[in-house]
């Protein structure tokens, strides 16, 4: 394995891209640098008894986590992949659902095995009760078998999966992680990514018709010259159809997405055929509509891992749009990459 200086080569880094960075970052990435280049349990003849899994990286949101794991991970001279967690999730459940067999989860670790010696997982989180199920054992293989996985979450170990169904059920995978991990907090006192109010942002609110006509005036600007297709997904034997599809720009009603039975991997097909997404009419969540928040939320976390501007109404002001309760910390990762999906540098106009 070929070593690099890790803090070096970062703060060449960030002077390249002018990031300011802090004692904390440069702390955090020489943990990374030892990590990754940490032997394993069973390495040839030695035993390594202090072998930690996992790393564990969790702090708000808009801190800098992405940037430092993806460089760290950008560093690293192994064998590896790189996968949101809802599309590892999905892949992960194809696999068993195709095999139907009941040692299927240890044919999926002993296949990513084989191919990878480290596994990056960004934007860790538990929302549905099939993953909260699973992961216990999912997790206990992997670290078994050896495999190296980094972990980004806006979520301490103990709090994940709070408030879910059954999550005593789920408390002996909060175990296995605390057990295998290098669990570090990254802080910082602001957002990054709304340091700057952009006086040319693609939202609109409240709803009226002021809006409606400038949501109208701006859909007609970027698509002037486009052709409209006819464009449908299918996932898993569920169609759902795109009425306003031109060439990678589409418009939507917030119902039409996160009203219905809609989930990750349909948001996913979705943002493989998109550059840039209108959405109308997105309302505030309250406790009885938490489930459309969910699906909202899973969206814009794809969304933004495939790089999708947005253009969006709201009923509210972005920094004043109301939260359920359960959902109120995992949103605020939410309204912040919403800030950064609609600012005018990233859009298409």
């Amino acid at each position: 394995m070929i070593k690099i200086n890790f803090k070096k080569k970062f703060e060449e880094f960030c002077k390249s891209k002018r990031y300011e960075r802090n004692e904390k970052q440069i702390e955090i990435v020489n943990s990374l640098e030892k990590f990754i280049n940490s032997k394993t349990k069973s390495f040839l003849f030695f035993k390594n008894r202090n072998f930690k899994s996992c790393f564990y990286l969790h702090g708000n949101v808009g801190v800098g986590k992405t940037m430092i794991l993806n460089f760290a991970y950008d560093m690293a001279k192994v064998k590896k992949m790189k996968s949101h967690f809802n599309e590892f999730m999905i892949k992960f459940h194809d696999f068993r659902h195709e095999k139907k067999d009941e040692k299927s989860i240890l044919q999926f670790v002993k296949e990513l095995k084989d191919k990878y010696e480290l596994i990056y997982l960004d934007e860790f989180q538990v929302t549905n009760i099939v993953d909260a199920m699973i992961l216990g054992k999912l997790f206990e293989t992997i670290f078994l078998e050896e495999i190296k996985v980094i972990i980004s979450t806006n979520i301490k170990v103990s709090e994940l999966y709070k408030e879910g169904l059954q999550r005593d059920q789920f408390l002996p995978f909060i175990n296995i992680i605390e057990k295998n991990s290098i669990q570090t907090e990254l802080l910082l006192e602001d957002d990054y990514r709304i340091q700057k109010k952009d006086k040319n942002q693609k939202i609109f609110y409240p709803i009226n018709e002021k809006t409606l006509f400038n949501i109208n005036q701006n859909f007609r600007v970027l698509t002037r010259n486009l052709k409209k297709e006819e464009k449908s997904i299918n996932t898993k034997g569920r169609k759902f159809k795109i009425d306003n599809y031109y060439e990678g720009v589409t418009r939507f009603n917030f119902k039409e997405l996160c009203d219905e039975n809609l989930g990750a991997e349909d948001y996913l097909n979705l943002a493989n055929i998109c550059s840039h997404i209108f959405i109308e009419e997105i309302p505030n969540f309250d406790e009885y509509n938490s489930n459309q928040q969910l699906r909202f939320i899973t969206l814009i976390d794809i969304l933004y891992d495939k790089k999708i501007s947005l253009t969006l109404s709201m009923e509210s002001e972005l920094e004043k749009i109301s939260s359920s309760r359960r959902h109120s910390e995992i949103f605020k990762r939410t309204v912040s990459r919403l800030n950064e999906m609609t600012a005018s540098k990233n859009s298409l106009f």
